[in-house]
């Protein structure tokens, strides 16, 4: 998507409207000055990492976002799903990346926005392709927290097709952040924690070793036959405690504050705002 953006500035004679902005399929940095009126696009709006990766002070997008579904039993039985056998993969737009701090639009289409604190990997700086678990984690460049924000309505209750990917996919749906964490730093990501809070209270709690499927399982996965280019980013799965397991189910409202916290990774905080996001 970033690389069509690009070209489609070019056509519009308006390749300026980008600020040190790297593609990942692009081997340079465009350096543009001004943002024209027609297509107002910033960093945010593009779909970048809203922090620094391994070139600092350079934007980055990411070439494809993968999630995996279901990757806790405990998160499974709660919606009433079976735990998978092999991860089940799905994926969000580039649109839906926002910071740290930065609100989580609601829209008015949406009554059922959910909340799931995940811990997010980041691939790089070399791809990979077909890759052994027992290599993959060589392949990680680092690690975030992120909030992978679901229309649940649309998910499970209009008519889409049997996935997931367009109720997953509204604006401001994935917060990152608050930065990456080099993958020195976490020797073993199944040996971390993840806790969510809305307005305080806890309402996800587990350690990343109840994963179904550990972070090294999930990249040898989906590099099977398939490259997974630098900077592509994977969303590893939430615990139990998400809105929709919950009875009555507990889904977000304008005003809530929603804290995701990984301890050695970072914590990640938004506000919840009635939308749409501004565009």
């Amino acid at each position: 998507p970033a690389m069509t953006i690009w070209i489609f500035a070019l056509l519009l004679g308006t390749a300026d409207a980008f600020s040190h902005v790297a593609m990942p399929s692009v081997s340079r940095t465009v350096r543009l000055s001004r943002t024209p009126a027609l297509i107002r696009m910033n960093a945010e709006s593009m779909g970048v990492y809203p922090f620094d990766l391994d070139k600092p002070g350079v934007k980055i997008a990411p070439p494809m976002i993968f999630a995996v579904g279901l990757n806790y039993a405990s998160h499974a039985r709660e919606l009433k799903r079976t735990p998978p056998e092999l991860p089940i993969i799905f994926g969000k737009g580039p649109n839906t990346i926002t910071s740290h701090g930065k609100p989580v639009y609601l829209p008015p289409e949406e009554p059922c926005v959910d909340y799931e604190g995940e811990l997010a990997v980041i691939i790089g700086p070399k791809p990979c392709t077909s890759v052994t678990p027992k290599d993959a984690l060589s392949y990680a460049l680092g690690y975030c927290v992120a909030l992978d924000v679901s229309g649940r309505s649309w998910q499970f209750e209009r008519p889409n097709g049997g996935q997931w990917l367009r109720s997953k996919s509204f604006d401001s749906f994935l917060p990152l952040g608050p930065r990456m964490v080099p993958a020195a730093e976490v020797p073993d990501p199944q040996a971390l924690r993840i806790t969510t809070r809305v307005n305080n209270q806890v309402v996800q709690d587990a350690p990343t070793s109840e994963m179904i499927f550990g972070v090294a399982d999930i990249i040898s996965f989906l590099s099977i036959s398939t490259t997974l280019l630098p900077y592509t980013l994977i969303l590893t799965g939430t615990p139990a405690g998400a809105g929709a397991g919950r009875r009555p189910p507990k889904y977000l409202h304008e005003g809530d504050v929603v804290e995701v916290s990984i301890p050695g990774v970072g914590l990640l905080s938004n506000p919840i705002v009635a939308g749409p996001a501004p565009r």
